[in-house]
C-alpha cells in the first residue's frame, strides 16, 4: 500500500509478493496445461540449456536410427514380396499338377511311403570302393526312373522317335535335392524295409511317373541300331505267326503255349520301350487291355509266372507311367497268393490262376529253392505300389525262414525244400546253376532295393560268396580260367552251367554299391571265363552247360562239351554280365564281346522269315540243328541287354535308381520318406 509521505519524500517502492500456486492451483490460472505449445518452448528451453557436444551426441543417434530403420524396412518388404511370390507359385503349381505339394528343397527326396513306420536294423559300415566320390540326381518321389528323352533312332530305313512330354516333370525337378553317392557306394540315410500300410491314401501313392533333371539325348550308336534290328526281326515274327500266345516258332511259323498268357509279349513290353519302338508298344498295349485275362482255369509256374508277367509289368508301368499295367500285375499277384498257403508257408510251385489253388508238381513235395527265394522284388514291390503288406510279407517270410536253415555250407543253399516241413532236402549238393542260382542273385538285389537296411540279406549274400571261393572255385587248363563249379557230396564237379554267368554282373553290382573290392576283381576273372565259353565253340557261341580241364592236355581247350549239353537257348546271362562290367568299368571290350556275341546270333539263330531259333548243336556251324523256338527271354533279356551294354548313357537305367529283376524288368531302388 502507497503512503502519501513516502510519495512525497523520493521515488516509489514497489513491493512484490510471491505466490506460490500447487498444480491444482496452476491448472486454474492459466499456467502448465499441457498444451502443445507449452511442450515445444519447454523442450526447445532445455535444448538450449544441452552443451554443444551432448547435442552432435544426440542427433548422430538419430541419424543412426534413421539408417537403420530404412535398412529394415527393404529387407522386411522383399522377404514379404518372397513369400508371397512363393505362396502365388505353389497355389499355382497345385492347380496345373493336382495333389502335387512342392518338396522343400533341404529335404531329401524319397518315395511317398504308404506307412511311416521305418525299419530298425543297424546301420552298416561299407567298404569304400575305389571309385572318387560324385553327385548323382535323384528324382523327388522314388529313386527310379529310366530318363524321359527323345531318344532319335535311326535304322537303316527310318528313323523312330521317342518323343516324352516333360513340361510338368521339369517343375517338379527344380525342388529336388541331391543324394550324394560316396565313392560309388549309394549311402541312404533312415531307409525303410517295413511292409507299407494297407490304409494308403490315394493321394499319397507312390508316382511311376518322377520328375528327373533332363540332359541332352546320347545319340543312339551303330551296334545299338543293329539291337534294334534284331528286335524288330524277331518281333516281326512273333507278330506274323504268334501274336498274343507265349511263344514264336520261327520255322514252322506257327506258336507253343506254356501258360497261354502272352509271355514273349509282357516280356518285351519295356524293352520295346527302352529301345524306342513306341508303335510297336502302343499296339501291344492294346493287346494287354483288351485281351489280356487272368481269369482262366490254368495251372501256372509260381516263379516263372513272377518274374515275367508281374516283374514285366511293374516295370513297365513305371517306365511309361500307364496305370494299365499296375491294375493287370494287382490282378495276378493276388491270383498267385494261394501258392503261400502251405503248411511251412514255403510256397507251392503251381498256381490255378482261375480257381484259385496251388499244388506241388505231380513228383514230388518239393520246391526249388531258387524258384521260392527269387520272386521277393517283385512282390515287394507290388506292396510298395499297391499299400498292402500282404504280398511282401508272404515273401519275406521265406526269406527269414529260409536265414534260419540248417544244411548250409558256408552260405551255399541246396537245391530243394519241402513245401511242408519248410526243411532243405537233397543235401549235400551245391551248385550256382539251376535251381539255385538265382537265390544268390535276390539276396543282393533285395537289400539293395530295400535302402542296404536288411542286414540277414547282406549276410546271407556275404558269406555265400565266400563260399563260392572255398568250395567252388578253380582254374582250367591251359589258359588257367577261373571258373564255378559244383559241389556233391564232397566231390568237386568241373561243371559250369551258362547260368552261372549271371554271377560276374552280381559281383560287380556289390561292389559298386560298397561291397569288398575283391568281389570286382573275381568278377572280372569270371566274365573272361564266360566269354571264352563263347569264344572257344565253333559257331561262338555258348553251350547250356560246359566241363572245364583241370589238367593240361595237348590239343585240348579249357572247355570240353557234351552231346547233351551243346545246345543254345539264346540264354541273357554272359551280355548281362557284359553290361554291369562296362557300366561300372567303362572298358570297351566288354561291348566288343557282346558285339561278337550278337554277330554269332545273326550268323547261327536267326530265321529269315522273321524271329530266332534256338539251336541244338554249337559245334556244328554248317548245321546248327535249329530247335524251331525263340523263348521269350530273348526278347525280354538278351536284346534288352545287348541295347544297354552298346550305350554310353549311364542314365539310361540308372543302376543307381533301378535294380533288375532276374528276367531283366528294371525295378525302382526304395529311397527314404
Amino acid at each position: 500500500m502507497y503512503s502519501g509521505a513516502a510519495a512525497a519524500a523520493g521515488p516509489p517502492r514497489r513491493d512484490f509478493i510471491s505466490v506460490t500456486l500447487g498444480p491444482e492451483e496452476a491448472v486454474g490460472v492459466g499456467g502448465y496445461n499441457n498444451s502443445k505449445a507449452w511442450r515445444r518452448r519447454s523442450c526447445w528451453r532445455k535444448w538450449k540449456q544441452l552443451s554443444r557436444l551432448q547435442r552432435s551426441v544426440i542427433l548422430l543417434l538419430f541419424a543412426f536410427l534413421a539408417v537403420c530403420g530404412v535398412i529394415s524396412y527393404t529387407s522386411m518388404g522383399e522377404a514379404w514380396k518372397g513369400i508371397t511370390n512363393k505362396s502365388l507359385d505353389e497355389q499355382r503349381t497345385e492347380q496345373e499338377i493336382p495333389g502335387l505339394k512342392l518338396a522343400n528343397p533341404a529335404v531329401l527326396p524319397a518315395p511317398q511311403k504308404a506307412d511311416a513306420n521305418h525299419g530298425d536294423y543297424p546301420e552298416l559300415s561299407l567298404q569304400k570302393p575305389p571309385k572318387p566320390p560324385h553327385v548323382r540326381r535323384g528324382p523327388s518321389n522314388l529313386q527310379i526312373k529310366a530318363p524321359r528323352r527323345d531318344m532319335g533312332l535311326k535304322t537303316r530305313h527310318d528313323t523312330i522317335r521317342a518323343v516324352e512330354e516333360q513340361v510338368e516333370a521339369d517343375k517338379v525337378e527344380k525342388t529336388e535335392k541331391s543324394i550324394i553317392s560316396w565313392r560309388g557306394a549309394v549311402i541312404e540315410p533312415d531307409q525303410s524295409t517295413e511292409p507299407p500300410s494297407s490304409k494308403i491314401k490315394e493321394s499319397e501313392k507312390p508316382s511311376s511317373v518322377e520328375a528327373e533333371d533332363q540332359k541332352e539325348p546320347v545319340p543312339i550308336n551303330e551296334r545299338q541300331l543293329a539291337v534294334i534290328e534284331a528286335f524288330r526281326h524277331a518281333w516281326k515274327g512273333y507278330k506274323d505267326f504268334a501274336w498274343g500266345h507265349d511263344e514264336l516258332k520261327p520255322l514252322s511259323k506257327s506258336y507253343s503255349e506254356w501258360f497261354g498268357l502272352g509271355l514273349t509279349l509282357i516280356d518285351a513290353l519295356d524293352t520295346m520301350w527302352i529301345l524306342g519302338l513306341k508303335e510297336d508298344f502302343e499296339e501291344a498295349r492294346k493287346w494287354v487291355a483288351n485281351d489280356l485275362v487272368f481269369d482262366k482255369n490254368v495251372d501256372v509256374n509260381l516263379f516263372e509266372s513272377t518274374i515275367r508277367i508281374l516283374g514285366g509289368l511293374l516295370s513297365t508301368y513305371h517306365l511309361s507311367g500307364d496305370s494299365l499295367f499296375l491294375e493287370k500285375a494287382k490282378d495276378i499277384g493276388n491270383r498267385l497268393m494261394p501258392a503261400f498257403k502251405t503248411p511251412s508257408k514255403i510256397p507251392y510251385s503251381d498256381v490255378n490262376i482261375g480257381r484259385g489253388t496251388a499244388h506241388p508238381p505231380r513228383w514230388t513235395s518239393d520246391s526249388t529253392v531258387a524258384e521260392v527265394t527269387s520272386i521277393q522284388l517283385e512282390f515287394r514291390e507290388l506292396s510298395r505300389l499297391t499299400g498292402d503288406e500282404k504280398f511282401q510279407k508272404a515273401v519275406d517270410e521265406v526269406m527269414k525262414h529260409v536265414h534260419t536253415l540248417s544244411g548250409k555250407n558256408d552260405g551255399l543253399v541246396p537245391m530243394f525244400i519241402n513245401t511242408n516241413s519248410g526243411q532243405f532236402t537233397h543235401l549235400g549238393v551245391y551248385t550256382l546253376g539251376a535251381r539255385a542260382d538265382s537265390y544268390y542273385e535276390y539276396l543282393l538285389k533285395q537289400w539293395i532295393q530295400g535302402g542296404k537296411k536288411e542286414n540277414e540279406l547282406l549276410e546271407d549274400y556275404m558269406r555265400a560268396i565266400e563260399g563260392v571261393k572255398k568250395h567252388l572255385l578253380q582254374r582250367s587248363e591251359p589258359k588257367k580260367l577261373t571258373f564255378v563249379g559244383e559241389l556233391a557230396h564232397g566231390h568237386f564237379s568241373a561243371k559250369m552251367d551258362h547260368l552261372v554267368c549271371f554271377l560276374p554282373g552280381t559281383l560287380a553290382l556289390g561292389a559298386h554299391n560298397g561291397l569288398a573290392a575283391d568281389h570286382m576283381k573275381l568278377a572280372e576273372a569270371l566274365i573272361e571265363t564266360c566269354y571264352q565259353m563263347y569264344a572257344q565253340v565253333e559257331t561262338g557261341l555258348s553251350p547250356e552247360i560246359v566241363h572245364f580241364n583241370l589238367h593240361a592236355q595237348k590239343g585240348h581247350k579249357d572247355v570240353e562239351i557234351k552231346p547233351a549239353d551243346r545246345h543254345n537257348l539264346l540264354r541273357p546271362e554272359t551280355v548281362e554280365s557284359l553290361f554291369y562290367m562296362y557300366r561300372f568299368t567303362g572298358d570297351k571290350k566288354y561291348q566288343d564281346w557282346g558285339w561278337e556275341i550278337l554277330q554269332n546270333f545273326n550268323r547261327y539263330t536267326r530265321v529269315p522269315t522273321g524271329g530266332y531259333t534256338s539251336i541244338n548243336n554249337v559245334q556244328n556251324p554248317s548245321n546248327p540243328e535249329p530247335r524251331d523256338k525263340m523263348e521269350s527271354f530273348f526278347l525280354g533279356e538278351t536284346l534288352k541287354y545287348m541295347f544297354l551294354l552298346f550305350s554310353d548313357d549311364i542314365d539310361l537305367i540308372n543302376l543307381d535308381k533301378y535294380v533288375f529283376n532276374t528276367e531283366a524288368h528294371p525295378l525302382p531302388i526304395w529311397v527314404p520318406a
